[in-house]
């Protein structure tokens, strides 16, 4: 056997029109731009019709070779050569190797993206169906002259694209798109999402002509002619009903996802809260990692009520896990912020982020290169109580209540009317509409689609990989959603206490007094952080960008420069418009340098 490829990294590419070359130096500019998603190497390939680039952060096989890779044999089904970059982890390949091996492939790496290109041989687009990982991945075929994007299930790996005159451009993240020569202009539309969710929800991005590939959705581009075409190959929306015990199936995969989330041969951590999704995550990695996994806990100043760090660090005791405390005051959080926005594609305004940067800096420092984290069970648990209201009101209605129960969102479609500008006249936020499903299910899925994937798990992706740390989060494995989705079509339990399935499938991993903790909220010190920020960087929005750009008015951006922080609120609109404010002047910094 040859080479083992496993890594994380960045891709990029650029695909031609008839009459127009590849621009090679376009992906080598976008290469260099997403060298923080792979420091370990960097690669191009360069056709009449596609260049591809990528940046490899090695996690298995630390000095194995590098992509792209090749079809050895010139591709049986496209009857011409297949090219493959992709940022990914493949849990089943080990089986799928084995699989397409009996059926007469040859392999010629010991790693896991190669099964892409040959599952591409037997079924075409449709080589995404039997994949199980996260992954964001370009497949070039030369002979048919088209080029396949395509995005695991639960959006864990990002991808972007933008078509234009001659082409199409496409990166792990917008900033390599901006450094490719991608005008930093503000989609209005997306703006509009952005000041009413915090975060701008797929398709769409907060760049102009700019989209992401949706999560479990394949783009096709076919040059002879040109066409580009995106189709869904998996909704959680579509999962079909499942009988049996939730607790015993989440427990099952659970199980068996350890071993697969665990493997690596670069030092592991984890991002430990104390509650019971990390708890549970974390019982797995002590389980199924040979070498000691280091845990790493935020707290805030002055130890305030919710502080969980003493039940992290007792748990983590328990499990035989290093221990490292970050605590973060409103002066380091300040100081922060710019980092923070630099570090983001599409801005996401929440206060939290300050939190996910300084574990994965402090996880970087210490030398590790994977962090697990517990996202997704509490979207996919009835976590949190707006959820579970905003269900029992959409029955009671008849009609989809969703974000109109949120204050932020609220605060923006009545005061948003009276800041913005020219530019916004016309925008129009995202409308969410019934599936079809039950509430529960409609539910379960916007809260996974929408806030899961845009905030936690973009903001963990992003603020990893600016310090060449990788995120998985066993939680938004495919499989254990669709046992989650499943059984909830057949027994509904949005009227169950909060995480109960959840809870009696850790009570085979955890002790019931670390499993039945309630749970805290574990906020951020929003007011006093809110206040310093904006006596620190409020003085950005008279004049600024969002000004410049007719996005708000001068006297809405003075108003929002000196704002108190709204009760009940979580990022008002002041904050969203000094995200935005800073993430715009750091954009166009880097598009002119």
């Amino acid at each position: 056997m040859g080479r083992t490829e496993r890594a994380l990294c960045g891709i990029s590419g650029h695909v031609a029109r008839s009459g127009f070359p590849s621009r090679i130096d376009l992906v080598e500019r976008m290469t260099a731009a997403l060298s923080h998603r792979g420091p370990d190497a960097a690669a191009v390939f360069a056709d009449p019709s596609l260049a591809l680039g990528c940046t490899r952060l090695a996690i298995i096989d630390v000095s194995g070779s590098s992509q792209p890779l090749r079809s050895a044999d010139g591709g049986s089904c496209a009857g011409g050569e297949l090219v493959l970059v992709a940022n990914a982890e493949i849990y089943n390949f080990a089986e799928l190797r084995e699989g397409l091996r009996r059926r007469g492939h040859v392999f010629t790496t010991d790693g896991d993206c190669e099964v892409i290109l040959h599952l591409y041989e037997e079924h075409g687009e449709r080589a995404v169906d039997h994949l199980r990982g996260m992954f964001a991945f370009a497949l070039w075929d030369r002979r048919r002259g088209r080029l396949t994007l395509a995005r695991d299930r639960m959006g864990e790996k990002p991808l972007y694209y933008t078509e234009r005159p001659d082409g199409l451009l496409f990166a792990s993240e917008a900033k390599a798109l901006t450094a490719a020569g991608v005008p930093v202009e503000l989609d209005p539309d997306g703006v509009a999402d952005f000041f009413h969710l915090e975060y701008v929800p797929e398709p769409r991005s907060i760049l102009r002509d700019v989209r992401k590939v949706p999560a479990g959705h394949v783009v096709t581009v076919d040059i002879r002619p040109w066409r580009v075409r995106s189709r869904p190959y998996w909704r959680l929306e579509d999962v079909e009903p499942i009988d049996g015990s939730c607790a015993e199936l989440v427990g099952e995969i659970l199980t068996g996802l350890g071993p697969l989330v665990t493997r690596t041969d670069r030092p592991l951590g984890i991002s430990l809260s104390g509650g019971l999704d990390s708890s549970v995550v974390a019982a797995l990695a002590a389980k199924f990692c040979a070498a000691p996994v280091r845990a790493f806990s935020v707290g805030y100043a002055g130890r305030p009520a919710n502080d969980e760090r003493h039940h992290a660090r007792q748990l983590a005791t328990s499990l035989g896990m290093p221990f490292h405390e970050i605590e973060i005051d409103t002066a380091r959080a300040t100081a922060d912020l710019p980092v923070v926005v630099a570090a983001q594609d599409d801005p996401v305004a929440d206060f939290a982020g300050i939190c996910y940067h300084a574990v994965m800096r402090a996880a970087a420092e210490a030398g590790v290169r994977v962090m697990l984290q517990g996202q997704g069970a509490d979207e996919l648990f009835w976590g949190y109580p707006w959820v579970r209201r905003a269900v029992a009101l959409s029955e009671a209605r008849g009609k989809l209540v969703f974000y109109q129960l949120d204050p932020d969102f609220r605060e923006a479609d009545r005061d948003g009317p009276g800041y913005f500008g020219e530019a916004m006249r016309d925008a129009a936020r995202t409308e969410f509409e019934p599936s079809g499903a039950r509430p529960d299910i409609d539910l379960t899925g916007l809260i996974a689609g929408t806030y899961l994937r845009e905030n936690g798990i973009a903001q963990c992706d992003r603020l990893g990989m600016a310090n060449s740390v990788e995120l998985r989060a066993p939680f938004v494995d495919h499989r254990l959603v669709e046992a989650v989705v499943g059984t909830r079509k057949t027994r509904p339990d949005h009227r169950d206490p909060p995480k109960q399935r959840l809870r009696e499938a850790a009570y085979a991993l955890l002790p019931a007094r670390i499993a039945d903790r309630p749970k805290q909220s574990f906020s951020p010190p929003l007011r006093a952080w809110h206040a310093a920020f904006l006596r620190a960087y409020g003085d950005l929005l008279p004049g600024g960008e969002l000004v410049r750009r007719g996005i708000l008015t001068e006297f809405a951006a003075r108003r929002l420069s000196v704002a108190d922080f709204p009760d009940g609120a979580g990022s008002p609109f002041s904050f969203k418009a000094l995200m935005l404010e800073m993430w715009c002047r750091r954009n166009v910094a880097r598009a002119r340098r």
